[in-house]
C-alpha cells in the first residue's frame, strides 16, 4: 500500500495524545471577563492574559466602534506601503510617551516583534546571544533564525551571566545581544533587570533586549504599570523593551519602545512588520484609549490589581500550596503547584465542573517534570466574592487531592 506523504501527522498527534499533551481547546461564547460562557457554562476566569480587565471595558469598545466608523474595519496594505494610518502613528506616539522613551514601533504580535527584530540584531556568526534559560518560545525561535553564536545562561542566575559574558565577549565579538524575559509566564518571577545593566554597562558592544510581555501593566513605580524598565528606574539604559498589548492593554499586537534610531532601524529591517498587514483601526483606537485608562482616567486600576495579587497569593500559600515557585512569583502569574500531571489535570477539571472555575493545568514539557501547575492568573475586576469562591474551590480540592 502507498504510503501518504503526510501520514505522519496522525502519527505524531497519536504520540502528542498518548503523552497526554494534547491541547484541547475549550470555546468562549462571548467576551473574555471575569465571568465568561465556556460551552454553554458560566464560569469565573483564573487563566486570562487580561490582567486590568480591559478587554471587555466599555471606553475600550466606545474607542473601537468609532474608529470603525471613521477608518473602516481593515487597513488594506502593510504599514510600509499603503497600510500606514494615522491611528497608527498616534498608537506608537502614546506608547512611547507612556513608556517614557523616545519613540515606540508596534508589530502585529509579540511573537512577530521577538521573531522579526532578534533576527536582525545579531545576523552574522561574528556576533553572540545570551539567553536565559527559561526565556519564552518566541524569544528561543527568533534566536534560532540568526547565525550567530549562541550561549544560556542559568534562570535569573547574575553569576552565570557574568562568567558567560567574559568568556565570551574575550573573542572580540561585534555584537553582544543579552536577552530575557521580563516576567517569566511560568512562574511569575521578575529578572534582576538593574543586575543585568550592571554586568553588561562595562561591555560597549552589549545590547540589553528585554520581552516584557507579562510586565506591561503589571509593573512599574507606584503602580504605574508601566513595567519593569520602570520598576527599576532603566529608561534610556535598557536599550530595547518589548511588548504586547493582547495582556494587561486587552488588544493585540507587538511592541519596541527605546530610542529614535532604534524605531527608524525596526521599521527597515523587521521582515515580520514589513511583510504582515497593520493592525484594524479598532485595535489602534482601543490600545490608545487603554493606556489612557491606566495613566490617567483610571489611575487606580494596577493598584487594584497588586491588592488581588496580595490577597489571593497570602490565601493560598496558607492553605497549603506553599511550594518555593508559588513563593517566588512577584507579579499577577500566580504558580499552584500539583507536582503530578494527572493531578493538575484532575483538579482543572474539578473546578470546572463542579466549581465553575476555568483554570488550566501547565504540564510537562512546557513547565519542568514535577512541577506540573495550575497557573492562575490575577485580574483587576476580579470581585472578593469570585476571589473567595476560587479560594474555596482550591482549599477543597487541595484536601480531595491529598496535596496537603
Amino acid at each position: 500500500m502507498k504510503r501518504n506523504a503526510t501520514d505522519f501527522l496522525a502519527l505524531e498527534m497519536n504520540e502528542i495524545r498518548e503523552a497526554g499533551r494534547e491541547w484541547i481547546h475549550r470555546t468562549l461564547e462571548g467576551a473574555s471577563d471575569t465571568v465568561c460562557k465556556v460551552e454553554g457554562k458560566n464560569v469565573v476566569m483564573l487563566c486570562s492574559n487580561n490582567y486590568l480587565g480591559l478587554s471587555n471595558h466599555p471606553k475600550m469598545k466606545e474607542a473601537a466602534i468609532e474608529a470603525v466608523k471613521t477608518h473602516g474595519v481593515g487597513s488594506g496594505s502593510v504599514r510600509a506601503i499603503a497600510g500606514n494610518m494615522d491611528l497608527h502613528e498616534k498608537w506608537e506616539k502614546r506608547l512611547a510617551k507612556f513608556k517614557e522613551q523616545e519613540a515606540g514601533f508596534i508589530t502585529s504580535s509579540g511573537f512577530a516583534a521577538n521573531q522579526g527584530v532578534i533576527q536582525q540584531l545579531a545576523p552574522t556568526a561574528d556576533d553572540i546571544i545570551l539567553s536565559d534559560r527559561l526565556n519564552h518560545g518566541s524569544i528561543i525561535d527568533g534566536v534560532r533564525t540568526t547565525k550567530a553564536k549562541r550561549a544560556v545562561y542559568e534562570h535569573c542566575d547574575m553569576a552565570s551571566l557574568e562568567a558567560e559574558i567574559s568568556k565570551l565577549a574575550k573573542g572580540d565579538p561585534r555584537r553582544v545581544l543579552v536577552i530575557s524575559d521580563g516576567v517569566f509566564s511560568m512562574d511569575g518571577d521578575y529578572a534582576p533587570l538593574d543586575e543585568i545593566y550592571k554586568i553588561c554597562e562595562p561591555y560597549s558592544n552589549a545590547i540589553i533586549y528585554i520581552d516584557d510581555a507579562h510586565g506591561d501593566g503589571v509593573l512599574g513605580k507606584n503602580y504605574s504599570g508601566k513595567g519593569l524598565v520602570d520598576h527599576f528606574g532603566l529608561q534610556g539604559k535598557v536599550h530595547i523593551e518589548m511588548g504586547t498589548f493582547s495582556k494587561s492593554f486587552g488588544t493585540m499586537g507587538g511592541s519596541i519602545v527605546g530610542s529614535k534610531e532604534l524605531v527608524t532601524w525596526c521599521r527597515n529591517k523587521t521582515r515580520s512588520y514589513l511583510l504582515s498587514g497593520s493592525h484594524p483601526p479598532a485595535t489602534a483606537a482601543a490600545s490608545i484609549k487603554a493606556l489612557d485608562i491606566i495613566e490617567n482616567e483610571e489611575p487606580t486600576l494596577v493598584k487594584s490589581l497588586w491588592d488581588k495579587i496580595s490577597f489571593f497569593k497570602e490565601r493560598i500559600i496558607e492553605m497549603g500550596y506553599n511550594h518555593e515557585l508559588t513563593s517566588a512569583s512577584g507579579t499577577a502569574i500566580i504558580p499552584i503547584i500539583f507536582g503530578d500531571p494527572h493531578k493538575a489535570k484532575e483538579a482543572s477539571n474539578l473546578l470546572y465542573s463542579e466549581y465553575n472555575i476555568f483554570a488550566l493545568p501547565i504540564l510537562f514539557p512546557m513547565v519542568p517534570r514535577g512541577l506540573d501547575r495550575i497557573r492562575v492568573q490575577m485580574n483587576a475586576a476580579l470581585s472578593q466574592e469570585q476571589l473567595e469562591e476560587a479560594l474555596r474551590a482550591f482549599e477543597e480540592l487541595g484536601n480531595k487531592l491529598k496535596i496537603f
